[in-house]
């Protein structure tokens, strides 16, 4: 199937040059594209490996080794180095992963089907094997269960992938450049998974008319007809090929003194990066971009452009910032350029091929002027900052319903900023669910311990060894097996049936009336609710957030994997007005169907925080009992405060079969967090 040129691709400067950098040296630790839908991020990291130079390989083995100087430990070894005639050159390989990948599927395992019928104990590779000296590219890598994004960014990291699982132990080598990419309206990665990817860029739409235009002209000249529109690139292709491994060959003998080492070590203090990762990325992304420009020393052009890609995602504090780079102050960070003259923000680099273009300095036919132009490395404040927040995060979108209207006349409108966050204990669901896997509620996934043996529904996915052979073992007399070994029917099959934990779905009814707004009530309740965000983004949760004041309920933010976006809604969120509770039990009601019809395996949990007043409109109770009635898993967060309490949220708690905590029970309940809790929810109050 013929790829979109890489060479064709238009603006996207910053990813561009991230990936290149990555192709030159692989051992910055990969790239990670964050962006909007339709930013040609999958387009890009694609047609990426038509132009990575050709690698040679032992003639045979699966592991892909190299006949110079092959793995002394590869499973298809010993292989010995330099044999004439063993080996042979292919194209390097695109690898995908696949977002519904098991852990067997990564790493490989023990080849069953031969155990079984021959009795042979073979190691079937994974994805980290077939990636080897290639590209293994992650698509949508923020839903990547996080056991297995642990194994691929260890694998990336060391270079080796470690199986022991199985009766297996099996070690070999896996070197690859690691591609993700992802849209964060989707939720984001944990930050030490983060961390773990050597660069990071934002993908975005340019917003320049000639630019898009370009763009869509070239997109459908390729669909109409796919070999023409590649054969008008491939000398670009191929130049740009070239100018990759120049610049590999290159890369080795470029200069990377104590002076640029100062520098960067500079960098990442001054922006108070943790830990030392970000130092060493930076060097050796700042060597790439020497080896990719021609040059024999690493400048200060050479560790500006680095720092761009490898610092933004290790700037945030917690899990709610976005990631984003004040440029001006990495350009105080860096000092005076005394490395010489700046090579200017359009310098080609090496073997640039002309107008048509391709190489490192090619920006497309549209670009001049708009977005996108010039080096990624010499960008600073100017229209695109008008566009977009600081950081390059995309504007929050409006919310689902309409806007929040100015109350009936019954209190006055205020919007106040959230209180201090705790440690919010774990709130789950009762009982045993089969939802995706994450950090809530107990439930039968792919990944835990295991704690039995079923007969599978369909194909078996995780063979039970121990249980498929003692299944198989009564029957042999029947079958007419004499002797030893055993015959193995296809009802014989046992799956494994694993315990762990699922991700919920977490919808946050949050009551915002008047009452709530009194005595700073608000501030303590807007704390507790990101404290149980922060709770959710932890244990890999889907969020949703409903409010309720004045004339009736809206939706603030539908169910999303994004907690940070909640966040950003809570913030916002006015208070004032009357208290109709019903309607917010209906729209919740709603909310819950909708989302059960996109998601049956979910099991959701109903976080309602309230004082349990209803001022406006039905009888609450009927929305309660409907609730209920579904088996909807709920709590109760009561907020009422002062010496004088009506127990209305014990009452909505009884009527819903609902968890019953008072504002500080929620908080951890050691000692001294909660102290500290109720000390400030007493002063908000």
């Amino acid at each position: 199937m013929t790829q979109f040129p890489f060479s064709a691709i238009v603006a996207m400067d910053d990813m561009r040059l991230a990936l290149i950098l990555n192709a030159v040296s692989p051992a910055i630790g990969g790239v990670l594209v964050r962006g909007e839908k339709g930013t040609a991020k999958s387009t890009a990291v694609r047609a990426l490996a038509s132009v990575l130079p050709p690698v040679e390989v032992v003639a045979g083995c699966r592991f892909s080794c190299d006949p110079h100087a092959p793995d002394p430990a590869c499973p298809d070894g010993p292989h010995p180095p330099g044999a004439p005639g063993a080996g042979h050159e292919r194209p390097a390989r695109l690898v995908e992963l696949p977002v519904g990948a098991t852990e067997d599927r990564l790493t490989g395992s023990l080849d069953v089907g031969r155990v079984l019928t021959e009795g042979v104990t073979t190691f079937q590779p994974g994805l980290l094997a077939a990636a080897h000296r290639g590209v293994l590219y992650v698509d949508e890598v923020n839903l990547l269960h996080d056991h297995l994004v642990d194994l691929l960014l260890d694998a990336a990291a060391l270079g080796t992938s470690y199986v022991e699982r199985d009766g297996v132990s099996v070690r070999h080598e896996a070197r690859f450049l690691l591609v993700g990419t992802m849209n964060p309206e989707e939720g984001e990665l944990r930050p030490q998974l983060l961390d773990r990817f050597g660069l990071t860029v934002e993908a975005s739409a340019p917003r320049e008319p000639k630019t898009r235009a370009e763009v869509v002209r070239r997109r459908i000249e390729f669909d109409a007809g796919p070999d023409a529109f590649a054969a008008r690139f491939a000398a670009a292709e191929g130049a740009l090929a070239a100018a990759i491994a120049a610049a590999r060959a290159r890369l080795s003998s470029v200069a990377l003194d104590d002076a640029a080492l100062e520098r960067i070590a500079t960098v990442c203090a001054r922006f108070d990066v943790d830990g030392l990762r970000a130092d060493i990325v930076i060097a050796r992304a700042a060597a790439a971009h020497a080896a990719w420009s021609g040059r024999d020393a690493v400048t200060r052009e050479d560790i500006r452009a680095a720092a761009r890609l490898a610092l933004p995602h290790r700037r945030r504090r917690n899990p709610f910032d976005a990631p984003g780079l004040d440029e001006r102050q990495l350009d105080e960070a860096l000092g005076d350029d005394d490395d010489g003259p700046d090579p200017g923000p359009d310098d080609p680099g090496p073997d640039d091929p002309g107008p048509e273009g391709t190489g490192p300095g090619d920006r497309g036919p549209g670009d001049d002027g708009g977005p996108g132009e010039g080096d990624p490395g010499d960008r600073g404040p100017g229209p695109r900052h008008e566009q977009e927040p600081p950081g390059g995060e995309p504007a929050l979108p409006p919310a689902a319903s309409d806007p929040p209207r100015p109350d009936d006349g019954t209190g006055r409108e205020t919007v106040t900023a959230s209180g201090a966050t705790f440690r919010a204990r774990r709130l789950e669901v009762a009982g045993k669910g089969q939802g995706a896997s994450g950090r809530r509620s107990r439930a039968y996934t792919d990944g835990g311990r295991t704690v039995g043996a079923i007969e599978p529904p369909g194909p078996p996915r995780d063979v039970h060894l121990t249980a498929t052979l003692m299944a198989a073992a009564p029957h042999q007399a029947r079958r007419g097996r004499r002797g030893p070994g055993l015959r193995i029917a296809a009802g014989d099959i046992r799956e494994r049936r694993r315990e762990g934990r699922e991700s919920n779905l977490v919808l946050f009814l949050v009551d915002a009336s008047g009452s709530m707004a009194a005595r700073r009530r608000m501030e303590a309740v807007k704390g507790a609710v990101l404290s149980l965000l922060l709770d959710a983004y932890q244990r890999r949760d889907k969020v949703g957030l409903i409010c309720f004041r004045g004339s009736g309920a809206q939706v603030l933010l539908p169910p999303t994997s994004s907690v940070d976006a909640a966040a950003r809604r809570l913030e916002t969120m006015p208070a004032g007005g009357r208290t109709p509770l019903a309607a917010g039990l209906a729209e919740a009601y709603a909310t819950l169907a909708r989302e059960r019809l996109r998601d049956p395996r979910r099991r959701p949990l109903l976080v309602i925080v309230t004082d349990g007043r209803h001022t406006k409109g039905d009888d609450p109770s009927t929305g309660a009992a409907r609730l209920r009635g579904d088996g909807v898993a709920s709590v109760v967060v009561d907020c009422e405060a002062g010496p004088v309490r009506l127990g209305l949220a014990v009452a909505l708690a009884a009527r819903l079969g609902a968890r019953y905590l008072s504002l500080a029970e929620l908080g951890d309940l050691s000692a001294g967090a909660l102290a500290d809790s109720v000390r400030a929810y007493r002063k908000a109050a």
